[in-house]
């Protein structure tokens, strides 16, 4: 799909330049995400209080734009089709809403620098692009993430989550549309693994 798009794009580019003369603008998108799991359970024990810090990325996925892989090793870029708010960013707001809905810990907060809370969530962005070899276009999401006591310091849990989805439509609100599903399903994965793990600990009070 990516040299359909780009040949498709660079004739409009050329057909536009030679009849106007205007300049090209990006396209901004981003990720818009909520709450996708239930709710908290009356009468449910929590787990604590808990602050989630500034989720991180690799470099490339911090320029800006929308990523593309034409084969396992090579990683390309739209152009002129760019997120609007770094992803990284967009899924730490996600994981702080998400933790929150499902009230597993008596307090959420962004990580401010300061070890008041019983538990500290961080994590990294692995993997944001779309895929163009080996089967149907198709975006992947993968995120990973860990839990330390911040009393003891030891880490309670580490995981990582994986959403892989086929892109139905060859356009780009199709990709970014997808891309958002693959990562909401990533938080959620997350999410729920935290809840089984909260659940255990309170058990084993």
């Amino acid at each position: 799909m990516q040299n359909l798009l780009k040949l498709s794009f660079c004739a409009a580019l050329l057909l536009t330049a030679g009849c106007n003369g205007k300049v090209v603008q990006p396209h901004y998108y981003t990720l818009e995400m909520a709450p996708t799991l239930p709710g908290a359970v009356s009468g449910r024990q929590v787990a604590g209080t808990i602050a989630v810090s500034e989720f991180i990325s690799p470099p490339y996925l911090r320029q800006g734009r929308i990523v593309y892989r034409q084969s396992p090793e090579e990683v390309g870029f739209y152009d002129y089709q760019r997120w609007a708010v770094d992803p990284a960013e967009t899924i730490t707001t996600a994981m702080i809403h998400s933790l929150r809905s499902r009230e597993l810990f008596s307090t959420v907060k962004r990580y401010d620098g300061r070890n008041t809370q019983d538990y500290l969530l961080s994590g990294r962005l692995e993997r944001l692009e779309e895929l163009d070899y080996e089967g149907p276009v198709r975006v992947r999401a993968e995120i990973s993430a860990e839990l330390v006591n911040l009393r003891t310091g030891s880490t309670e849990w580490a995981g990582e989550a994986t959403a892989t989805f086929n892109i139905e439509k060859s356009n780009l609100d199709s990709v970014v549309a997808q891309l958002n599903h693959a990562v909401q399903d990533c938080v959620d994965q997350i999410v729920t693994s935290l809840a089984a793990k909260a659940d255990q600990r309170l058990a084993a009070k």
